[in-house]
């Protein structure tokens, strides 16, 4: 089957053709180091990386380059660090190691390359002067701007009208602004601030033209990829495509919005109640808190467990459910331990799910049947469904762990062997049909946090989460 991918510029889905084969490029926009990375910020990491994991099975793991951005200079994190009385880099070094070691705990591989703003400045200016001479941009009172009247095609991506484009971006109102939805790409800093020399006076850069100038040094334009979460269709990325093409790619040689990205793609909102999860509004779960509580491979299931395109509701039933499914793969594994695996390919039916449009609700469903031919199929049926299993999940982000360290994990030996002894005497006080010492047993577990799960192929355990 052929990858196809919905394509928001298109509103359709699309076979998905790269430029090159040999160099698959695919953009996402990352995170702004000022604070903890919440659940609401993880969905695009995670779709996204599956993303990235299919293209490198499909095209092979060097010839695709995933390239996340940094904000390390934002209105935020310059309030962060004047109230600490540090230096903006003491802020942004701190919350993006947290927030790589969260991501990785999700199991999300590291992209190709990290780009950071502060590090990509000298490209920025340069754009800059590019737009400038290109007459799609102004300079103004130290400031300049974008010419959004330069733009024909400006509001294609969001599909706005002009004057919905100003209601929705909170605009600026300023004297020096040629036409309302004129957006800045450079600004002077206010006391206190970072700054940088340039052309038109000290200051820093626009939010929009970081990414723009961050993509074409890195990945260079057109890039085959362009994702990030719903709401940064407009103003984000509708401003990043008009910079793009009027610095020169796509403008003047006939490409139009292709010469900046073939495919745009954007995830839905991680819902709290009835209310998008936003720092802002305060009604934020931290992936820093969370994956102390919970396995992120958890956490990975339950923002995977919808279509990406769709909103997902966020809760503790989400959670547990997804826990419990994949207690219900990992303990098909534990009891095919002695199965040798006859494959190291994913499953057909997981790769032709997650190749139209990452439909990963069909993909998990694959994985369930697999898991269940592993418990009963006949002896070669089981090797090629516990190979296909494996290998599916792992070009999923999931199964990498151990099965005994799924369910044990955090469990020392003393621990490990206290709980057998008990399982072993409880299972004793049943064949005897002493009840009361058997439901003893279980109390005594429960103490130790230990949950006690009987089938007919006998009792297994596993540590709960801590409250």
């Amino acid at each position: 089957m052929t990858l196809s991918l919905y394509d928001t510029m298109a509103r359709e889905k699309r076979p998905f053709v790269p430029n090159d084969a040999r160099r698959v490029t695919m953009y996402v926009c990352g995170p702004t180091v000022y604070n903890y990375a919440h659940v609401g910020n993880a969905r695009p990491v995670v779709v996204f990386d599956l993303l990235f994991r299919l293209l490198r099975h499909i095209y092979g793991q060097d010839a695709v380059v995933y390239a996340a951005n940094v904000t390390d200079v934002d209105d935020k994190i310059n309030a962060k660090a004047q109230a600490e009385g540090v230096s903006i880099d003491v802020v942004t070094e701190r919350y993006l190691a947290a927030y790589n070691a969260d991501m990785s705990a999700l199991n999300a591989l590291r992209p190709t390359f990290q780009p950071r703003a502060t590090q990509t400045m000298e490209a920025i200016i340069e754009m800059i002067g590019r737009l400038v001479r290109n007459n799609a941009a102004y300079a103004a009172e130290g400031h300049v701007l974008f010419n959004t009247q330069s733009f024909s095609d400006y509001g294609k991506l969001s599909r706005r009208s002009v004057d919905d484009m100003i209601a929705g971006a909170r605009v600026d109102v300023a004297p020096y602004k040629q036409h309302p939805a004129d957006f800045v790409l450079w600004k002077p800093s206010k006391p206190g601030e970072p700054v940088w020399d340039s052309p038109w006076g000290p200051g820093r850069p626009g939010w929009h033209i970081e990414c723009t100038a961050m993509i074409e040094q890195t990945l260079g334009l057109p890039i085959d990829i362009h994702g990030g979460g719903n709401d940064l269709i407009f103003p984000h990325h509708e401003n990043e495509l008009a910079q793009g093409v009027c610095a020169g790619h796509g403008h003047d040689h006939g490409e139009g919005d292709r010469g900046y990205a073939n495919y745009w793609m954007h995830n839905g909102f991680l819902n709290f109640g009835d209310e998008k999860m936003s720092k802002s509004l305060g009604n934020v779960v931290l992936v820093h808190d969370l994956v102390t509580k919970t396995p992120g491979e958890a956490i990975r299931w339950a923002l995977l467990v919808g279509h990406y395109r769709a909103p997902l509701e966020w809760s503790g039933d989400l959670l547990e459910q997804a826990r419990k499914s994949l207690d219900r793969l990992y303990g098909a594994l534990r009891r095919a331990a002695d199965v040798t695996p006859s494959t190291g390919e994913p499953a057909p039916a997981v790769l032709a799910a997650l190749e139209d449009d990452l439909n990963t609700a069909q993909a998990m469903a694959e994985l369930f049947a697999l898991a269940s031919k592993v418990e009963t199929g006949a002896p070669d049926e089981k090797a090629r469904a516990k190979g296909e299993l494996l290998a599916s999940g792992a070009l999923m982000g999931f199964l990498q762990a151990d099965p005994e360290s799924w369910f044990q994990g955090g469990a020392d030996e003393a621990l490990k062997m206290r709980v057998e002894t008990l399982i072993a005497e409880r299972i004793a006080a049943r064949a005897a049909k002493d009840w009361g010492r058997a439901d003893a047993i279980r109390s005594e577990l429960t103490a130790l946090n230990v949950e006690v799960m009987d089938s007919a192929e006998g009792a297994t355990w596993r540590l709960k989460e801590p409250t």
